[in-house]
């Protein structure tokens, strides 16, 4: 049998593990490349027949985590505490493998006729780590906890057309709204609204990690580890392994080292430079999922010289996104055009004209701005995206030709989304998938809202945003994005190159589902309870 004819059966044998081949074409291509029919029958059972099964312990490498971080949902920023957050907690809603929302602690839900009133009933059967029940009042504490003044929360912004959270026994929660929200029951996936135990005063227990989700923290440390084992009164289906070891690894040659001898099951997201070399590895399975996330570059609008629109523009205009795609991402990426409304979500405007490379533009401009021969600091960090540097580097020299200098600082991993990004001016930033172009922009773009990271203030684009959201008629709601989307392009103080493909990996004896959700890298951030090991 030749190397070729045994890399076609060992992806064969994938796919039929995977569920993605019939018996019957397996078994024509098993017997092609060199296999006897007795020999094929007896991998397809080996690999086809199986079902997930609960065992081992799941060690992954995640990419983005700092010593910083902490249990507090309302302070989810880096990728290991929204990846713990959906491991060790629950939350009203999930998105599923195939995109679709499906219930976590909500077993249902059901809107008043103009979508101003939700109610919510919820899982009797789901339990806290401690043995106590969820009920209603702990929903209510937990979506409290991002309400009123006195709250930090990043996510406020998501609630703050909510009146009231109200109880209606023990398993009904409605909640209240100012005006209509179409896209409430989806918001609840954000990845801040974890649900969490109720004290007695209507806070919530954050700091002592108690959660509702499938494992349950046994020990861990931020920025180093966290080891969890399965909770046994999860309310939801898998939670194969019997423990998840998740590890951070910020270094990427550190994480694709510890992929490739076996230290860790999984990775969060791989190096795109070697992404055709680790292909060839049978031990390896990549997953190149397109997404709604999006790859940053804020200006502060209120900050020189990103305060006028022109030199704004003009950094929108020095950057070649082809160019970029091709060397930094290799292809895994949609080109993106200055707003942040992926293809991938809903109401998608298609026909908003493509802003091109164009340095002679850029600089009639600049000479308009008097800024001629202009001088910025870029910040970015290894950890924020395969290749960050680097595009960063890259983007410097298509600026050239514009005139413009580029500085890139290189900034330290840990600490980067705490100490550089909404406090330096020029920053290069990884956003995670939001399923409506509304959570979108209600959490980035909204005036008052704590991560609107290039401080942009645009009150037509505000009142659109109160309109959109309430309007049922999708007709009109399209055109609403649509305006909302030329607003942020034309005016608006984000550069945006593409929207990145979530690129991660795992050992080939781990099993997946045949839908990856692309809400987050592993399978929206869920791999530790989709997952599971084939031996």
């Amino acid at each position: 049998m030749t190397r070729k004819d045994q890399i076609l059966i060992d992806k064969l044998a994938d796919e039929a593990r995977k569920g993605r081949i019939s018996r019957r074409s397996f078994m024509n291509y098993s017997v092609a490349a060199g296999l006897s029919t007795s020999a094929a029958t007896g991998l397809w059972t080996t690999q086809a027949a199986a079902q997930p099964s609960r065992g081992g312990t799941f060690r992954w490498g995640i990419h983005d985590g700092n010593t910083s971080d902490t249990h507090d949902p309302g302070t989810y920023v880096t990728r290991t505490m929204i990846f713990l957050g959906h491991t060790h907690r629950s939350y009203m809603t999930m998105i599923n493998g195939d995109g679709s929302l499906g219930p976590d602690i909500a077993d249902s839900w059901e809107a008043s006729a103009d979508a101003s009133e939700w109610t919510f009933e919820l899982n009797r059967n789901a339990s806290f780590h401690s043995g106590r029940p969820v009920t209603a009042d702990d929903v209510i504490a937990s979506f409290n906890h991002h309400r009123g003044e006195g709250t930090t929360s990043a996510a406020a912004a998501l609630l703050s057309d909510v009146e009231d959270i109200v109880k209606d026994g023990d398993h009904t929660v409605r909640f209240v709204l100012a005006g209509g929200n179409a896209d409430l029951p989806w918001l609840m996936t954000d990845y801040h609204f974890a649900i969490c135990p109720a004290n007695d005063d209507g806070t919530i227990d954050w700091q002592s990690g108690d959660g509702s989700g499938p494992y349950k923290i046994e020990d861990g440390q931020f920025g180093v580890r966290f080891y969890l084992t399965r909770h046994e009164g999860w309310h939801g289906e898998g939670a194969y392994f019997d423990a998840v070891e998740m590890i951070t690894l910020n270094d990427p040659n550190a994480r694709q080292t510890a992929l490739l001898t076996g230290d860790v099951d999984a990775v969060s997201l791989i190096e795109l430079r070697t992404m055709s070399l680790l292909a060839r590895d049978p031990n390896i399975t990549i997953h190149n999922i397109p997404s709604a996330g999006a790859i940053t570059m804020p200006m502060h609008c209120d900050t020189a010289p990103f305060d006028n629109p022109d030199v704004r523009n003009a950094l929108k205009l020095s950057i070649d996104r082809d160019d970029i795609i091709e060397k930094i991402t290799f292809g895994a990426a949609t080109k993106a055009n200055d707003f942040h409304h992926s293809p991938a979500q809903p109401y998608w405007p298609d026909d908003i004209p493509q802003r091109e490379y164009d340095p002679d533009q850029a600089k009639s401009l600049l000479a308009r701005a008097g800024m001629e021969g202009l001088t910025v600091n870029l910040s970015t960090a290894d950890s924020v995206y395969a290749g960050a540097v680097d595009m960063a580097v890259l983007y410097a020299e298509h600026a050239k030709a514009a005139g413009i200098n580029i500085n890139v600082v290189r900034e330290p991993n840990d600490g980067y989304y705490s100490d550089v990004w909404l406090v330096k001016p020029f920053t290069l930033v990884s956003w995670g998938a939001r399923p409506t172009p509304d959570v979108m922009y209600t959490l980035a773009y909204k005036s008052d809202a704590a991560w609107n990271e290039s401080r942009w203030q645009n009150e037509r684009f505000n009142e659109l945003l109160i309109q959109a959201k309430a309007e049922l008629d999708d007709t009109r709601r399209a055109e609403m994005y649509r305006e909302m989307g030329m607003l942020a392009r034309d005016d608006g103080g984000t550069v945006i190159p593409f929207f990145n493909n979530f690129v991660y990996a795992n050992r080939s004896n781990v099993g997946t589902p045949d839908q990856l959700a692309a809400s987050w890298e592993n399978d929206g951030a869920r791999a530790a309870s989709r997952w599971w090991f084939t031996s």
